[in-house]
């Protein structure tokens, strides 16, 4: 009896502890506390974002075309319906969602994605409510003309972020065009590689800084933005970050200001991915330089701030996801806007979309492979 008893202590002993390696309960020590993962769900094939509703359920675009809703740590098996059709080639698809500021009155939800059109693709926003598993109530927030489709597969670059004001700022890449003069990111005729920001219904505010110049769309925030995969603002300042994949190095982190060109293609510190040079310039007169830049590139995907409780020691701090180097990046930024340290978290552990740090206070983080959400939790 004694010795059954042993050996079934022992083995529910090991059980235990083998269950606890795959949920990633290991204690993770960074710089300036420990954590750990808890995979929140699995399951999800090329996720992109995630946002979190007031009841606890969170909505998760997936590339190919669906949204799916989380419930309390669990996948529903049925996507919701009446979702467009999208683009679902090379970068293309359905991308970004986010929750109008005032949510809980009005029920909006924004769904970004690539539209699909005879002439190619485009980058498109849309708003609806969830009801019954099905969006409803859609209206048209932005889409750009037919002539600016194209069937290349890169560069949808879409991030929408509200500033709590009622203004929707989002972005929208180069669609890899950086050549042809009428259609590159230094034109302001056209929608491609800016920075947009409009009313919440779509409306352009009259003080937007190139409403009633010739030729330029009205629309437009800033311009010479190469491939944005990052947008957030900083409560403690009001500025607005942006994160922007670079070719073979270049990858930026910016502050996105009110009419400012950041140079794309004219400056870079990255290189063609043939290993050509792309431009003999990493700053120029009047294009706002980096506040940050990788090189080698690290694939940067999304960004947040960390306001939370939970990890008091890393308030204030942004973070950044990567895919190709597999990582989180931990950024201290000081009072004149300089980032003056990073870290590296979770090296390896798969390619990493986005990070959001919802009102909750833990940090969840959107894995494009393998598809899944999960969150980082602090231990005592």
């Amino acid at each position: 009896m004694k010795t059954s008893y042993r050996h079934a202590l022992g083995f529910f002993i090991l059980v235990l502890a083998a269950f606890s390696l795959s949920a990633g309960a290991q204690p993770i020590a960074s710089e300036k506390t420990r954590f750990q993962m808890e995979t929140v769900v699995e399951g999800l094939k090329n996720p992109w974002a995630a946002a979190f509703l007031p009841d606890n359920r969170i909505l998760v675009t997936e590339r190919e075309g669906r949204l799916r809703i989380v419930e309390n740590g669990v996948l529903l098996p049925d996507e919701v319906s009446r979702i467009p059709e999208v683009w679902a080639k090379g970068q293309g698809g359905l991308l970004d969602v986010e929750l109008h500021p005032d949510f809980k009155t009005n029920g909006w939800i924004y769904l970004s994605y690539s539209d699909p059109k005879p002439e190619g693709s485009m980058t498109k926003i849309i708003r609806g409510r969830l009801k019954e598993n099905a969006f409803v109530d859609q209206e048209v927030i932005f889409e750009a003309p037919l002539s600016e489709y194209t069937s290349g597969g890169v560069h949808f670059g879409n991030r929408m972020e509200f500033d709590g004001k009622g203004y929707l700022f989002f972005t929208i890449g180069d669609r890899g065009d950086k050549t042809t003069p009428e259609n590159n990111a230094q034109k302001l005729g056209n929608h491609k590689g800016k920075t947009f920001r409009i009313h919440d219904d779509g409306r352009i505010p009259k003080d937007n800084p190139f409403v009633g110049k010739a030729g330029a769309v009205p629309s437009i925030w800033s311009y010479g933005n190469r491939n944005a995969q990052g947008l957030r603002f900083d409560e403690r300042t009001g500025l607005l970050w942006e994160s922007e994949h670079g070719p073979r190095g270049g990858d930026e982190i910016n502050i996105i200001q009110k009419g400012l060109n950041y140079g794309w293609p004219v400056v870079t510190d990255g290189i063609n991915y043939s290993g050509k040079p792309i431009s003999d310039k990493t700053e120029a007169k009047g294009m706002e330089p980096p506040v940050l830049q990788w090189t080698p590139s690290i694939a940067v995907a999304g960004i947040d701030f960390y306001h939370g409780e939970k990890f008091p020691m890393w308030k204030g701090n942004l973070f950044a996801t990567a895919l190709a180097h597999q990582k989180v990046v931990r950024m201290e930024i000081d009072a004149e806007n300089n980032i003056t340290h990073q870290e590296i978290l979770l090296e390896g552990t798969g390619r990493i979309r986005d990070i959001r740090a919802p009102d909750d206070g833990f940090i969840y983080l959107v894995y494009d492979q393998p598809g899944k959400l999960v969150r980082l939790v602090p231990v005592e």
